[in-house]
């Protein structure tokens, strides 16, 4: 079939579930994908580099549409388009590549709203206000939308050494009521409109506002911004979503920021993440907004992030980080966030941390001290040191400032490569690289006060000390101890007033280090990487998936040498190896819990364990309701738990069983809940209550049984068995 033919094939029928599972599949075989991925060693080495396409460079005024009511192009508004196009992001990837910047996460390519909609002549220049599925937007690649300058892009961005995130949001298409009315496409095949709407496509709630934002039920199922909210279990959206992004994996995509993750169906987006994973190698981060841990839903992102395959941008270290250093607060408090985050997340180290953010003001606008310059190189090296990988927002290495949005997506001010914030992350994205100390090690306080903060970095005898003083004298340091041997550590650093380390002899925990003067506002860096032949397990990605999916090994001293991997006592095949990262397949064994370890080749040891997930099958979105369930208080909750891995393996814990389920005023004593659940599997399960001290209210008599179909969505819909 020609491509014109495959054209003429979608354009005479509605899209249906499958079909563009297929197409994709189709395009690849056809030789359309934008090439290989990358496989340099896993995401945890990675700083990551935020750009919005439309601010960052325009290199096509093919692309302006001058005429255009959504185009403004001088800066002056920047509710408009302002020209960025990915061409412009191509001609730059020299200065990404001097900046050593190795992953960059772009605005969605994929096409956006083009009418004028509520509230005036505001530009989706943003790209979260999606209309086609598998098109590329006009502004950012050419009037015909052809894939072609995005192609370019990565392939360019791949030779440089730098792999290609995309912002996606299935949580919505456009805005609804006017503009396009929500009108979502796939490849110009009209799919539907919010005012259409067939078999309820989209979600039909009111806009959300107050305590709402923090509701489970509120925050999956009514509408942000008048957006149009996306039915995930509809068959046809289910379907369109995930093609989108297996589409742009096939484009040589190697990674996916998803959007609004809190307020997308939480149990489909399981689903989506292993309809990545189980397509192409790949690494998935999503957007929950929590400030704290105080946040009502705090709990929520936490199970989430552990047990979806989807890490967190981590908003409660950014909210931490940016009240310390740029509003004057304690380091202390700022070490208790990164304490407790040890603590419940199971992958500290797959966080994504950052010092500004789209969303919030610029931290030079944040913080309006005489030193806040000072205070932004101080936040950037604890973010470029911190567990979880770094994430840079463009313009920050050039200064820029910002207030509330759109302030604070101003147009890139210019490209210069000798400031120091620009060195700066240059200089620890290089020790982030060659120090494994950095990608995957534990973290621990050494020595602390209200301004300074001694932390330590440790991966076997991988070690990195990171000392900051962000006050306004000096401070001296004595009692130290660290896990560096006796010896004298220079700066590594050089740019930030650091100091030398000298460490003497043992002691209780470490060495001891003889006493030392912090300068003011200084950042100091002392590290240790000595060259290993044992092999020591750092990451793996994804954590969780059935048999046939590859997954990532990431670490150090696995040789040159082909050794083997297993999980559990079960030998996996190996596609590719090297002395930092193996892909292997995960084998045809049984579900549950597997200790995944290395052997270097001709030796007799493992690795160290990695607790990885092993799914019976593919996973399908199958939403579970249950009538009439045991009566409850507030403080009370129903539960779904079973025979399986996705369903909890009979767990009765809030923690271990799924849910919380929903329910509102309107559907009581009737709860639901989206699950994602091996394909074609049979499932014995039962509904509990959980009381909120703990105890645990189980139904009465058989467990029920489900046959979860191979493809689609599924569901079910029970009594509860008293």
């Amino acid at each position: 079939m020609s491509i014109h033919q495959l054209s003429a094939a979608v354009t005479q029928q509605r899209v249906r579930p499958g079909f563009l599972q297929a197409l994709c599949l189709l395009l690849t075989l056809m030789g359309l994908s934008a090439g290989a991925q990358t496989l340099r060693p896993g995401y945890n080495r990675d700083v990551i580099y935020q750009v919005f396409v439309d601010r960052f460079f325009d290199a096509s005024s093919s692309n302006n549409y001058p005429g255009d009511p959504l185009y403004d192009g001088t800066g002056s508004n920047l509710q408009k388009y302002q020209g960025g196009d990915f061409q412009g992001l191509t001609a730059k990837i020299n200065y990404l590549k001097n900046m050593g910047i190795t992953a960059i996460w772009v605005t969605s390519p994929l096409d956006n709203r083009n009418l004028q909609a509520i509230g005036g002549s505001f530009a989706p220049y943003h790209g979260y206000e999606m209309r086609d599925t598998l098109k590329p937007d006009e502004h950012f690649t050419t009037s015909s939308r052809s894939w072609q300058p995005f192609d370019a892009f990565v392939s360019a961005a791949h030779n440089a050494g730098i792999k290609v995130i995309v912002d996606f949001a299935p949580n919505h298409s456009n805005i609804r009521g006017s503009g396009e009315d929500g009108r979502l496409e796939a490849n110009g095949v009209l799919q539907a409109t919010y005012s259409s709407n067939p078999g309820g496509f989209f979600q039909t709630g009111p806009n959300m506002g107050g305590s709402q934002w923090d509701s489970p039920y509120e925050t999956q199922y009514y509408t942000i911004y008048d957006l149009a909210d996306l039915n995930q279990t509809n068959p046809t959206v289910d379907a369109l979503l995930k093609a989108a992004v297996n589409n742009l994996q096939d484009h040589g995509v190697d990674g996916f920021r998803i959007d609004a993750t809190k307020h997308v169906n939480w149990g489909w987006q399981y689903s989506l993440s292993n309809a990545i994973y189980s397509h192409q190698r790949s690494f998935v981060f999503g957007e929950w907004v929590a400030d704290d841990s105080n946040n009502p839903l705090y709990g929520n992102m936490r199970k989430f992030s552990n047990k979806s395959g989807i890490a967190a941008l981590n908003f409660p270290l950014f909210t931490r980080l940016s009240s310390v250093f740029g509003q004057s607060g304690s380091m202390v408090s700022l070490n208790a966030v990164v304490e407790q985050q040890q603590a419940d997340f199971v992958y500290q180290n797959d966080l994504v941390n950052f010092v500004d953010n789209h969303d919030r003001k610029r931290f030079l606008t944040v913080d309006t001290s005489s030193s806040d310059v000072a205070h932004l190189h101080a936040a950037l090296s604890f973010v470029l040191t911190a567990r979880g990988i770094p994430c840079v927002y463009y313009g920050t290495e050039q200064y820029l400032q910002g207030g509330d949005d759109p302030d604070n997506r101003r147009r890139m001010p210019g490209f210069n490569e000798t400031t120091t914030a620009f060195r700066l992350i240059k200089k620890l994205s290089d020790l982030r690289r060659d120090n494994e100390a950095l990608a995957y090690g534990s973290v621990q306080q050494r020595w602390i006060n209200s301004n300074v903060y001694i932390y330590e970095r440790k991966f076997y005898d991988s070690v990195v000390v990171v000392a900051i003083n962000k006050g306004g004298s000096a401070q001296s340091i004595s009692g130290l101890v660290t896990s560096l041997p006796s010896g004298s550590y220079g700066d590594y650093l050089g740019l930030l007033n650091g100091v030398s380390l000298t460490s003497t002899g043992a002691t209780g925990g470490g060495y001891a280090s003889n006493p030392l003067s912090l300068p003011a506002n200084s950042v100091s860096v002392w590290q240790r990487d000595p060259s290993s032949s044992v092999a020591r397990l750092g990451g793996v990605s994804p954590t969780a998936a059935q048999p046939g999916v590859q997954v990532v090994i990431s670490g150090d001293g696995f040789g040159a040498t082909q050794g083997s991997v297993r999980f559990g006592s079960t030998t996996a095949a190996i596609v590719s190896w090297s002395n930092q990262q193996i892909v292997a397949t995960v084998p045809n064994i049984s579900q549950g819990p597997k200790a995944l370890t290395v052997r270097r080749a001709g030796s007799s040891v493992n690795s160290n364990p990695f607790d990885f997930s092993v799914y019976q099958a593919r996973l399908i979105p199958v939403t579970f309701t249950v009538y009439n369930a045991s009566p409850t208080v507030p403080g009370e909750h129903i539960y779904l738990t079973g025979n399986t891995l996705e369903l909890g393996n009979w767990a009765s814990s809030g923690y271990g069983a799924v849910g919380a389920m929903l329910t509102n005023a309107s559907t009581y004593p009737n709860w639901w809940l989206t699950v994602s659940v091996p394909a074609g599997r049979n499932l014995q399960y039962k509904f509990i209550k959980i009381r909120a001290d703990g105890s645990v209210v189980w139904e009465s008599g058989a467990n029920h049984s489900y046959t979860v179909p191979s493809s689609g969505v599924g569901n079910v819909n029970v009594g509860w068995q008293y």
